[in-house]
């Protein structure tokens, strides 16, 4: 059979073979290829094309053509096209897959070897029928003429040409049009080189540069950022759990001084054995191979590195089946579920019992939602267990505000408040819920929403809801939602409202007749709304006299008589609104609109004697309807939550009083930046310190870069809080009387301190006239004649006015007024107290203080006789007297339980003052040394048992708010420290060891915190603060320690500063403080992400004020949007963004339009105001 069967019927026979026999055979052997699709024809031109091809190669000889043929330039052409296709697709291929590089030019070189080899056969099989004389034609051929071959042929292999060993080269004559397309060559046809250096040999390099320009692109060299601890991996790296060197199952022969570690195995090579015969096996794979298993002691060896995962895995594990089976025993036991939900991050956070592979568990990590879906299946496992139970619920809602949309969420809110109405917490919380959603808030929505809850609740109280019983302090909580209500409207504007609730809870309250004081809520509101619609004078306007002395006229018959009004007095507060036209337009508006707030926050009634009508209101907002106030007039039976009502609404109107805010509404009411003010710091011993900072008071509200005055009102604001008292006083008797009194007079002396700080004289005087006067008048009533507390206030403000000789003579008569009660008389106490450390102050050395008058009025009152006035001497055997006294004194109180002759009511305080007496006398005589060990026996001995004694006395007597006997004593300690150190040398550590330790047991206490950053900030060292007030925000929920940590390190980022600013040439930092910035803003993230901090607006307010000063305008805009998400009521954070943002002013307005807040400028007024 021939090799190739395309080609039989054209062979020729060889030499051993006939031609008839070998056609014959050929036919008898292919006969089925007489299919019509073989063509012998094209075959043979095929065959013959390729052996003239192959007759131009001859052996070991080059291929030599003079003229070559049209058809074999043709041929040639052919096989050029078809070596371009060829060179193409592998080129293509090459792009495609640059990874097989090196094995596709292996297979290359293997195909052109084959294909050399291949032709060389050919040729000798050529050669050997050829003549003799060809190949000599062949070796004296010319070289041009193999060139010009290998022209028209363009594709020879060089190693079949192996005579040409010199000047061996290509010519191609193809024109390349690129060349004239393209700026430059190809760069495939340029030659590579690298080059070393910049510089060029033989040139003069102090005199010639060449500046080498490359066409190429230099790549980009991708530096690496080096790994810090804060980043991904290094966390991940650090939360991963670690290899044990040491396992505590191995055991020690004796005790080491080091931890031992398994040492690895010797390179000694096992023995050969029948199944090791090469003794390449490891001795477990032998074992293997044997059919054995480990030793007991390998395998414990082995499964030490994972003994750490196994560990935690199976701790983790029997958690969650103890959880299992407590809720399963008792699924009643809420506080259990509870520490079930908890879990759950605990144990999301270390490696999963149920993980199957480690990628699992790593997408088990990252996902959050798993965790809080995991969380809302136990929770309705639980709540399917206590349908009744509150918490569970609540616990609920709060987890899925995190993917739950708002309306969701508000109607499982709606679902929960209508299934248990009478629980007021559950109130307070769906109350500031509502409050905080932007995308549904209104003021209209939010306001209805709280007369609807205190309705509900009176209700329930009443009794008229049946369904649902009272539950224990129902009351107490009313009047908490009731005093969130009133800051919620002066928050968003609505004074008028706010002050309008007030004056009608206080007159439902203390003025109600007699004939309606059984009736339901009700019904007793329904017969207050004809009073509060009459226009009679209500409570703090002129002529008022209160609800029940009008329904006693209405029932006895006849007519009002109205005053007329007094026209002596002449407006001396008069302002102008707009006082320069030339200020930008956003600064304009804001002047009008602080100037509205501190004028117009009092509800506005048509005056009778000027013939006024409810039309001729230029402002609408400015009149309360009864339909904004009747739902949420509440009852309150008790006493002492009366009296704090009544408290509540004098603080409401900037009189300090003794009440603060309760815990649940204080910091949502607190948007006033005022408590960082240090007030008196110069006098220590005797500064007051108000105690609701940062709640602002009415009328006014301000942005948090302008100043501002935050104790008075205008003319109309002070001539109401007269009329209040004037109203109220004569309502009481006995103490709760001689308190308001005290209250009243502690205002004017606040207006005088203000007066002082500001160093206005002018009104200093005209201030000062007032409060003497007001003082007189005061003391001159029968039932205060002899009230030393009045007494005290009267004399103290005459030593504020200067007038040091007057205010001792008052001082010396309220001691002789006292008697001889003397330490059993707390309030005596007091005022020697006072009297006692004015004089000390006055003192200029503590050298001569033995016989100082301070020491004679501590003297009398320890000697429980009629008071002397100081002659200038103080004798010795007195003052040891006095010491055995004081000492006594304090030893019987502390050890005993407070009997009949010592006042119950008000021990803490009595207790307090006998301390703070003792320890100044002691200070006095003896020095710092006695008096700081005083107190600290006496801190010793209150946080025992005594302080719960007290405690338990102050909550039997419904004294709320009030600061504790230990936390007073400590006040008075840290301030007598720091008035030591004012005037003498006296190391700082014993003041902070004290403020930090008072801190820890009172956090939210803001005159400790003030002190505290105040000696703070004369450190250079900020680690020790910074660590305190890490450990104490960690350990409460109180917000003090946020704002004050983040007050301390702005303090700090001011100092650095001023001192990096100073023009004075070159400055070294003495402060080398780097990340102020970054940790300021890390604690106003920290703070906002605490439960009472999310919804405070001064915290949000001085985050937006502090992201401001950095000058990023466009962040400040995205926090204060963030900030409008979770306090959408407070129009100072709107007031503020005015400030900042100047140019978007009536975006600003149309929001708080929207909102519906309280806007007293709208922008057309304020361009029709601008043209006039």
């Amino acid at each position: 059979m021939a090799l190739f069967p395309a080609f039989a019927g054209a062979s020729e026979p060889g030499d051993g073979e006939t031609p008839a026999s070998g056609s014959e055979t050929s036919r008898r052997e292919l006969g089925w290829l007489n299919n019509p699709s073989f063509c012998t024809e094209d075959a043979l031109k095929l065959h013959q094309l390729i052996a003239k091809t192959a007759d131009l190669t001859p052996e070991r000889s080059q291929l030599v053509s003079k003229s070559p043929s049209k058809s074999e330039l043709s041929g040639g052409s052919d096989t050029n096209e078809g070596l371009k296709k060829s060179t193409k697709k592998r080129k293509e291929k090459k792009k495609k897959h640059p990874h097989h590089k090196k094995r596709k030019k292996k297979t290359r070189e293997e195909s052109s070897n084959s294909e050399s080899d291949l032709d060389t056969e050919c040729m000798k099989d050529k050669a050997r029928g050829s003549d003799r004389n060809c190949e000599r034609e062949a070796v004296t051929l010319n070289v041009a003429d193999v060139t010009s071959n290998v022209a028209a042929k363009r594709f020879v292999w060089l190693e079949d040409i192996q005579a040409l060993t010199t000047e061996t080269f290509r010519t191609d004559k193809k024109p390349d049009p690129a060349n004239w397309e393209y700026k430059s060559l190809y760069r495939g046809d340029i030659a590579r080189y690298k080059r070393k250096g910049d510089s060029c040999l033989g040139i003069d390099l102090k005199k010639q540069r060449i500046t080498w320009e490359s066409s190429t692109v230099e790549k980009k060299q991708s530096h690496k950022r080096p790994e810090r601890y804060f980043m991904k991996n290094s966390v991940r790296l650090l939360k991963a759990d670690g290899i044990p060197v040491y396992s505590k199952s191995q055991t020690s022969s004796g005790p080491s001084t080091f931890i031992p570690v398994s040492q690895p195995d010797s390179d000694t090579p096992p023995a050969t054995t029948s199944v090791n015969p090469l003794g390449i096996y490891d001795p477990l794979t032998t074992l293997w191979l044997q059919g054995k298993g480990p030793p007991e002691h390998e395998s414990l060896e082995q499964q030490a590195p994972q003994e750490t995962n196994e560990n935690v895995n199976s701790i983790l594990m029997t958690k969650v089946e103890e959880y299992n089976k407590m809720v399963r025993e008792n699924p009643r036991d809420v506080h259990t579920w509870m520490e079930f939900v908890s879990f759950q991050d605990e144990l999301m956070r270390g490696p999963s019992p149920y993980a199957i592979n480690e990628g699992e568990q790593e997408i088990r990590r990252k996902s959050l939602k798993l965790i809080l879906e995991k969380k809302q299946a136990i929770l309705e496992r639980a709540i399917e267990s206590n349908p009744n139970d509150v918490d569970l619920k609540l616990a609920k809602l709060k987890l899925c505000t995190e993917f739950w949309e708002p309306s969701t969420l508000i109607k499982e809110w709606q679902k929960l408040v209508f299934l248990h109405p009478n629980n007021p917490a559950l109130w307070q919380k769906y109350l500031l819920f509502c409050q905080s959603q932007f995308s549904t808030f209104s003021v209209s929505k939010v306001h209805s929403l709280y007369g609807k809850c205190l309705s509900t609740l009176a209700a329930v109280q009443d009794g008229s809801m049946v369904s649902h019983p009272v539950l224990p302090g129902t009351e107490e909580a009313m009047l908490a939602i009731f005093l969130q209500q009133c800051h919620f409207l002066r928050q968003a504007g609505h004074s008028e409202k706010a002050v309008s609730l007030f004056q009608a809870l206080v007159d439902f309250t203390f003025f109600k007749p007699d004939s309606v004081k059984d009736l339901p809520t009700r019904r007793q509101v329904e017969f207050f709304e004809p009073f509060w619609d009459s226009g009679e004078p209500r409570l703090g306007e002129k002529g008022a006299k209160g609800w029940k002395s009008w329904m006693h006229q209405q029932e006895k018959g006849g007519w009002i008589v109205i005053s007329k009004p007094d026209e002596d007095e002449e407006d001396v507060d008069e302002d102008q609104e707009m006082k320069d036209k030339t200020l930008p337009k956003w600064q304009i508006w804001l002047d009008i609109e602080c100037f509205r707030e501190t004028r117009h926050w009092l509800p506005w009634r048509p005056d009778k004697t000027k013939k006024q009508t409810e039309e001729d209101c230029e402002d609408p907002e400015r009149q309360v309807l009864f339909d904004d106030l009747g739902p949420s007039l509440i009852r309150l039976s008790s006493p002492d939550l009366q009296f704090q009502l009544l408290h509540s609404f004098l603080q409401f109107l900037g009189v300090p009083c003794g009440h603060s805010l309760f815990p649940s509404n204080l910091y949502i009411a607190m948007d006033e930046n005022n408590i960082f003010d240090m007030g008196q710091s110069e006098r220590p011993l005797t500064s007051f310190d108000s105690l609701l900072s940062g709640v602002n008071s009415i009328g006014h509200m301000d942005t948090m870069s302008r100043g501002r005055q935050c104790i008075g009102h205008c003319k109309e604001g002070e001539e109401f809080i007269q009329n209040v008292f004037h109203l109220i006083l004569p309502v009481f008797s006995g103490k709760e009387k001689s308190n308001l009194s005290v209250c009243w007079l502690q205002y004017e002396i606040s207006k005088v301190v203000q007066c002082l700080q500001s160093k206005n004289k002018k009104k200093l005087k005209s201030q000062g006239k007032k409060s003497k006067k007001l003082a007189k008048n005061l003391l001159k009533a029968s039932e205060n004649r002899n009230n030393l507390s009045l007494w005290k206030l009267y004399a103290y403000l005459e030593w504020l006015l200067g007038n040091t000789e007057d205010a001792r003579k008052v001082f010396d008569t309220a001691l002789c007024l006292a008697g001889t009660e003397g330490m059993r008389n707390f309030q005596l106490c007091n005022l020697s107290l006072l009297y006692a450390s004015l004089e000390v102050e006055l003192l200029e050395s503590l050298e001569e203080t033995v016989m100082s008058r301070a020491v004679h009025i501590l003297t009398k009152l320890a000697e429980s006789g009629p008071y002397v006035p100081y002659t200038g001497q103080v004798f010795s055997v007195n003052v040891l007297k006095a010491r055995k006294a004081y000492e006594h004194a304090l030893q019987d109180y502390l050890n005993e339980s407070p009997d009949s002759n010592w006042d119950q009511a008000s021990s803490p305080s009595q207790l307090v003052s006998l301390v703070g007496c003792y320890t100044l006398f002691q200070y006095l005589t003896v020095g710092i040394g006695a008096a700081v060990l005083i107190y600290r026996q006496i801190s010793e001995k209150l946080k025992g048992s005594a302080s719960k004694t007290f405690e338990s006395i102050g909550e039997n007597l419904g004294i709320q708010n009030f600061p504790t006997a230990l936390e007073a004593v400590t006040i008075m300690h840290t301030n007598l420290l720091r008035y030591h150190m004012k005037v003498s040398i006296y190391p700082l550590n014993p003041l902070r060891e004290a403020l930090t330790e008072a801190l820890k047991l009172y956090p939210s206490n803001q005159s400790l915190w003030r002190s505290y950053i105040q000696i703070q900030s004369k450190s250079h060292n900020a680690s020790k603060a910074r660590r305190f007030f890490d450990c104490v925000t960690r350990s409460t929920k109180s917000l003090e320690p946020w704002l004050f940590a983040i007050q301390a390190e702005e303090m700090r980022k001011k100092l650095v500063e001023n001192v990096q600013r100073i023009d004075v040439g070159e400055i070294y930092s003495t402060i080398p403080e780097t990340g102020l910035t970054n940790r300021i803003k890390a604690l106003f993230e920290h703070a906002i992400q605490s439960e009472n901090g999310a919804h405070c607006p001064l915290l949000w307010r001085m985050y937006l004020n502090f992201q401001f000063s950095l000058g990023n305008k466009e962040r400040s805009k995205g926090l204060f949007y963030r900030a409008l998400q979770n306090c959408p009521w407070a129009k100072a954070l709107y007031m503020d963004a005015v400030d900042y943002f100047p140019d978007q002013l009536q975006e600003t307005l149309d929001l708080m339009v929207e909102k519906e807040l309280r806007v007293r400028v709208p922008i057309e007024e304020l361009e029709l105001l601008l043209e006039d």
